[in-house]
């Protein structure tokens, strides 16, 4: 029963698989309140930086909407067009700025979970209509810490702003004093500086809701034991599967390497538990190639092909044993071995009329075999 229990807690962490599917739905952590620090930071940075041009492009707008040609008034086209003029001029005296929001708007999600655009996200979930599920939602962890953010986002940007208020209440007095154009400038920037405080001090709340949303997004995606079970199984192929395929794989590399015995000039035996084919081109430059190899049941196969097709088969156990555990098939025999398989090949090729080669002449039995190459019978049969 704890096992049952076990299986079903998420208590491992999402695997990379899991995070790629949770992208591709749209799923990645966000942060609204980091988003809005971000746009409203620059807005007010732009706005400082700006504002000053912005706002005297401004003033001569109103200055010039206000000084027109009597006679225009008349002619309704020339009152549009005259209209389009002032508006396209406010348009550019603001621009820089919007141009700044819109930026910043676009860049401020790829500092915390990147840019996703999924379709997936896009189609409606009914399930969210659901009021016993949204009710639930709102009892949630979730759901209280959005609740406590928010009346701690309240409370924050309210003192700062009643702060702000207190501080800059004898200056906006005295702009009541101050000529329009310089009274409006000086407005503005009070303004501006007050939004930029207001807004910088939502860096308190960006500063808990952050790492709240990471939490929030690995809980979402943690996986149960079964999970990552079964994702491996996916991922990797059942086992079964496995070795289904790789006997296969096998099977098909022992025909391929059958179907080579016949090209072979030699097979050089234990004589019953190693059996190694040697292809040698007397006109080539390459050393002897090992066509096939193998071991007991294996070598009783290559000996029967190597009968069938009358391929010369000649016992000399160390060689054979030394080729067997040195060479890969169809690759050339080390260059330690050159001198004992030439010897081999050469009492071949001057016995080519006969058909027996089952007993070598003493000389075969004790060709030179390097001693890092050679291997006991001993340990070979274990």
């Amino acid at each position: 029963m704890a096992e049952h229990d076990d299986a079903g807690e998420k208590t491992e962490q999402p695997s990379a698989k899991r995070l790629k599917e949770a992208r591709e739905k749209g799923q990645v952590a966000r942060s609204k309140d980091f988003n809005a620090l971000i746009i409203l930071v620059f807005t007010g940075v732009a706005f400082l930086t700006l504002g000053e041009s912005s706002t005297r492009q401004l003033t001569d707008m109103m200055h010039q909407a206000f000084i027109f040609d009597s006679d225009k008034l008349i002619l309704p086209e020339l009152m549009i067009e005259r209209l389009g003029d002032l508006a396209w001029f406010g348009v550019k005296s603001v621009l820089p700025i919007l141009i700044v929001i819109l930026l910043v708007s676009i860049a401020a999600p790829l500092l915390l979970g990147g840019w996703v655009f999924s379709t997936q996200s896009l189609a409606p979930q009914f399930s969210r209509l659901s009021p016993m599920k949204g009710f639930k939602r709102m009892l949630s962890f979730k759901g209280v810490f959005e609740m406590i953010k928010a009346f701690l986002k309240f409370l924050v940007v309210g003192i700062v702003a009643l702060v702000l208020i207190k501080h800059e209440l004898p200056r906006l007095v005295d702009l009541s004093a101050l000529p329009l154009t310089t009274a409006l400038s000086a407005g503005l920037m009070v303004i501006m500086r007050a939004f930029l405080m207001i807004s910088g001090s939502i860096i308190f709340i960006a500063a808990i809701d952050v790492p709240f949303q990471l939490y929030e997004h690995n809980k979402q995606l943690k996986m149960t034991k079964q999970e990552v079970k079964e994702e491996y199984k996916e991922v990797e192929g059942k086992p079964e599967v496995k070795a289904q395929i790789r006997r296969a794989q096998q099977e098909i590399a022992k025909r391929r390497m059958m179907n080579e015995v016949p090209k072979a000039a030699v097979v050089i035996t234990n004589p019953t538990h190693y059996a190694v084919a040697i292809a040698y081109q007397q006109t080539g430059k390459r050393a002897p190639i090992v066509v096939a190899k193998g071991r007991d049941i294996m070598a009783m196969q290559i000996n029967k092909v190597a009968k069938a097709h009358d391929i010369p088969m000649i016992s000399v156990p160390p060689l054979a044993r030394a080729i067997y555990y040195s060479t890969k098939i169809n690759h050339e025999i080390p260059r330690g071995l050159y001198i004992a398989v030439a010897q081999v090949l050469a009492y071949i090729f001057q016995l080519k009329d006969k058909k027996s080669y089952d007993r070598a002449p003493i000389l075969l039995q004790d060709v030179p075999i390097p001693e890092e190459l050679k291997r006991d019978a001993e340990e070979t049969t274990e």
